[in-house]
């Protein structure tokens, strides 16, 4: 098939890219680079250097490309970049999105796997881990911008038949990860150790996220992918695991001996995050395959 993939050239997007590619399907990825690496790239890709926000850019790609599926990656992910920057954030996780599905009504493309977040929208949930059908109260504008598409898609679902599957990731981790996003913990830590440097830990280190590995979270997308039908499924392992814990396990890895620094907490930040994915096992026929010290261990061989 003739896939069109928004961020393609990023962490999660490029070894999505990988993946339909060795399946044997037209890729064409969309990236204005921001963090999104060209390295990164599939060779066998057809790349478009451009930003979603440029309508006649996306109209022209259309035309040319006549995806018949969408795979929406491309966003804003800096959760505390959000705080600073609203505006700018929505922009690019809200309008963006909206001249993507402009373009996909127009040229009639049946089905979009959205790119979503899970603790992001959940705030600080009393229930972990938590299922979809938890209330979403998002702590930040980024899990704002993310929730409000997820109401969009549903939007258009039903103005246009397009049929969405919304994948609310936990903390996504492996290799090519930058340093950004909400799981950019492990990154950061792993350039800064094999580096020699200091590292800081926000608040106590006590903390919570669940890690979830990329190549799980492709095969979820690959999975999503297939569904006859739509929904929200979170993407995740329901286990929850401490800064503090993180920064041992890497620190073991690298042979990195020095403390962590102290810093102020951040703005925003919920204490604590672990997300129920039995849904997306009954429904998806996914579960996570990749335990956290065998992702740690890959990710780190890939930084050194």
């Amino acid at each position: 098939m003739r896939i069109l993939i928004t961020g393609g050239a990023g962490f999660i997007g490029s070894h999505l890219t990988d993946a339909l590619i060795e399946g044997g399907h037209a890729v064409a990825v969309i990236d204005k680079l921001s963090t999104g690496v060209g390295g990164n790239l599939n060779p066998q890709a057809k790349f478009y250097e451009t930003d979603i926000l440029n309508a006649p850019a996306l109209e022209e790609i259309f035309v040319k490309e006549k995806p018949e599926a969408v795979f929406h990656l491309a966003a804003h992910i800096d959760l505390r970049e959000s705080f600073l920057d609203p505006a700018y954030d929505a922009q690019n996780n809200i309008v963006g999105t909206l001249n993507l599905l402009r373009r996909m009504a127009d040229f009639k493309v049946p089905k979009i796997i959205f790119s979503s977040t899970g603790g992001a929208i959940y705030g600080e949930a009393e229930r972990i881990p938590t299922p979809e059908t938890y209330h979403a109260i998002p702590a930040s504008p980024y899990g704002i911008s993310k929730l409000a598409v997820e109401y969009y898609l549903d939007v258009w679902r039903k103005l246009y038949g397009i049929e969405y599957i919304a994948l609310r990731y936990s903390n996504v981790y492996g290799p090519r990860q930058g340093g950004k996003g909400e799981a950019g913990v492990t990154a950061i830590f792993a350039k800064k150790m094999l580096k020699g440097e200091p590292i800081e830990v926000f608040g106590d280190g006590k903390q919570t996220r669940d890690y979830v590995y990329v190549a799980d979270v492709v095969a979820a997308n690959l999975a999503a992918w297939d569904l006859k039908g739509g929904g929200v499924f979170n993407i995740a392992t329901g286990v929850e695991t401490s800064v503090n814990e993180i920064y041992e396990k890497i620190s073991k890895l690298l042979g990195y001996t020095a403390s962590a620094v102290p810093a102020p907490a951040v703005k925003g930040e919920i204490s604590r995050s672990a997300l129920d994915t039995s849904k997306a096992k009954k429904e998806l026929g996914w579960e996570p395959r990749v335990s956290l010290d065998e992702g740690l261990s890959r990710t780190m061989e890939f930084f050194k």
